[in-house]
């Protein structure tokens, strides 16, 4: 029995013509090569599989050709070309950057360089995955890389062109190879399965092809693969079985029943796929292309998007004529929100199982989130009996009795309201909605125990608006406020930070607090870090200083100020000048002993 040989090795490339996928960049290689305007180096990049060495052997072998013919490709008769088939060429030599990528390997293949060819006009040196060549490995092949002798043409392959260094990169023309189409993939495998004699399906191979992601060699080891499992009969349902990809069949069925607003029979479904042993994550990935391949179903400018085989497609069209373009664009926002928070969740079915609750309603009558997919709804409506809403309206603040209109006087002395019906509002219930001015005019204070119910003017509705917030706050009565007692809560204040937060911790505790007038309270920083931190935290400082004092008319803000140095921390040679004042002998020990202060 002959040795048998893999289809990636067996169909490589061997003229310019057979590379697949790269029309323009070997027409390009062609025509430099026919116009004699060849450089003395090439950086080949791009994905793994798409032919970056097999484009570097022909375009090796081409230029050492004897005998070219016309249309540029090697003649592979003369005594070059044949030593190049029989593997016994000299001229050509392959290096592995990634086992060999010290000093020493560069310097060898350096002395190498100076050789002539034997046979041919040039030696051709082909350095694979040379982004794994050590730094000073690519400093040393810089001057031989700019300034090669005429015989020589160093051709570099890589996939990772951000590792290069730029100076390599400038002494190099770019060739950037493109990730190999879909059809281009199911063309060439279907002409290798007519020369092996294997009969197969057209969506079998757009199934290996997508499988490949762009690769034709990953594309042939999985054909090889797929062979060996079916003996030469691939089918679409055998390729999906071995290769454990999840059918169409699924998110056909699936789109139906959300169509329907069918949860139960979406929720089913979702268990019949991860039972079979499907990856959840990856589900809920398909089904996010699978919306993106209904969407561009619905054009006809569009369906050339959609790669995949002709029956298929066909299956797409009618299905996107079933699903309205909002439920589209709203179903590929939930599926890319649930994608993103995939990796964080803790219950990672349950996610997926509320995703397809919400999918399953977006087709609803009653649903009045806005469309064109920007803003989903993100409520989980009733689903499995779904009868009328029997819920109450959200419980409204008890009405106080109505009393009559008390018409403020122009005394200070204010008048005494009625006896209040409801219970006394406590003061720790108060929040602060929006700054109040800092010259305020004075206003009558009421004490909370006579306050009782807040005074409001005769609207129609009962909600809390913002101005009765604040006329209740007006109304609140607030205790003075001492330096002291301001020290004192910003003590407490940077006591009940938590301990992540030390260095914070230690900084506010050296700053600061002023009160003045009565009711504006200074916070004195050294920097504008510091006054930025602070600045970000002023919602949580305004409110523990009002509700720990009891005042809710102050009003802290951040000053920048360098403060003397009998307050603030000293630097390390602030330090160091203090001690030395004080004891002179410190100079002289730094003197004899060459320290530096760092």
């Amino acid at each position: 029995m002959e040795d048998y040989i893999v289809s990636a090795r067996k169909y490589r490339p061997a003229t310019f013509d057979t590379v697949i996928g790269q029309k323009a960049l070997t027409t390009t290689l062609k025509n430099a090569i026919a116009a004699g305007k060849l450089a003395q180096a090439y950086l080949f990049c791009g994905p793994r599989g798409v032919g970056k060495t097999t484009c570097a052997r022909i375009f090796a072998k081409t230029i050492n050709c004897l005998h070219p013919t016309l249309d540029g490709e090697a003649c592979n008769e003369c005594e070059s070309c044949r030593s190049f088939n029989e593997q016994r060429s000299y001229n050509i030599h392959e290096l592995d950057a990634a086992s060999n990528n010290s000093v020493d390997d560069i310097r060898q293949l350096v002395e190498q360089v100076r050789i002539p060819p034997q046979i041919g006009k040039y030696k051709v040196y082909i350095i694979d995955e040379v982004h794994m060549l050590s730094t000073s490995a690519f400093n040393a092949f810089l001057k031989t890389l700019e300034e090669p002798p005429r015989h020589a043409i160093f051709i570099l392959a890589t996939t990772e062109k951000q590792k290069i260094l730029p100076t390599i990169l400038s002494r190099c023309q770019i060739y950037d190879f493109n990730r190999i189409g879909v059809q281009d993939i199911v063309e060439h495998l279907a002409s290798v399965a007519q020369k092996e004699g294997i009969t197969y399906e057209v969506d079998a191979l757009n199934v290996i092809a997508q499988k490949a992601d762009g690769g034709m060699r990953d594309a042939l080891s999985i054909f090889d693969q797929v062979v060996s499992f079916t003996q030469g009969n691939i089918t679409y349902q055998s390729v999906i079985e071995n290769l454990n990809v999840l059918d169409y069949e699924y998110y056909f069925r699936l789109t139906d029943y959300l169509l329907h607003n069918d949860v139960s029979g979406s929720l089913l479904l979702l268990n019949d796929v991860l039972n079979k042993g499907f990856d959840a994550g990856n589900f809920i990935n398909g089904l996010g292309s699978h919306f993106r391949d209904l969407l561009v179903s619905k054009d006809a400018a569009t369906v050339t998007l959609l790669e995949v085989g002709a029956n298929i497609r066909e299956h797409y069209k009618a299905q996107a004529q079933r699903a309205p373009l909002p439920f589209l664009y709203k179903a590929m926002k939930l599926c890319s929100d649930c994608a993103l928070n995939y990796r964080n969740a803790r219950n990672k079915r349950f996610l997926i199982e509320c995703t397809l609750i919400q999918l399953a309603q977006l087709t609803q009558p009653d649903d009045e989130s806005p469309a064109g997919g920007r803003s989903p709804q993100p409520a989980i409506k009733p689903i499995f009996n779904k009868s009328q809403s029997t819920t109450t309206p959200a419980a409204q603040p008890t009405a106080a009795p109505k009393q009559q209109p008390v018409t403020p006087t122009a005394t200070a002395t204010p008048t005494a309201p009625a006896k209040p019906q409801a219970t006394a509002m406590p003061v720790q219930s108060v929040r602060p909605v929006s700054q109040p001015q800092p010259a305020a005019k004075p206003k009558t204070i009421t004490s909370i125990s006579q306050l009782g119910v807040s005074i409001k003017r005769n609207q129609p509705t009962t909600t809390t608006t913002v101005e009765e917030t604040e006329e209740h706050i007006q109304h609140v009565e607030n205790h003075p406020v001492t330096q002291e007692g301001i020290e004192a809560a910003w003590k407490r204040f940077t006591d009940q930070l938590p301990h992540e937060q030390i260095a914070l911790k230690t900084s506010m505790a050296s700053m600061r607090v002023t009160l003045i007038e009565g009711t504006q309270v200074e916070i004195c920083v050294e920097n504008e870090l510091h006054a930025k931190q602070l600045n970000d935290m002023m919602v949580d400082i305004r409110g523990f200083l009002q509700k720990d004092l009891q005042n809710f008319l102050l009003e802290p803000h951040v000053v920048v100020k360098e403060l003397p140095l009998s307050v603030r921390s000293l630097s390390r040679y602030e330090q160091y000048l203090k001690m030395a004042e004080k004891n002179p002998w410190l100079v002289k020990l730094r003197d004899n002993l060459g320290l530096e202060l760092s």
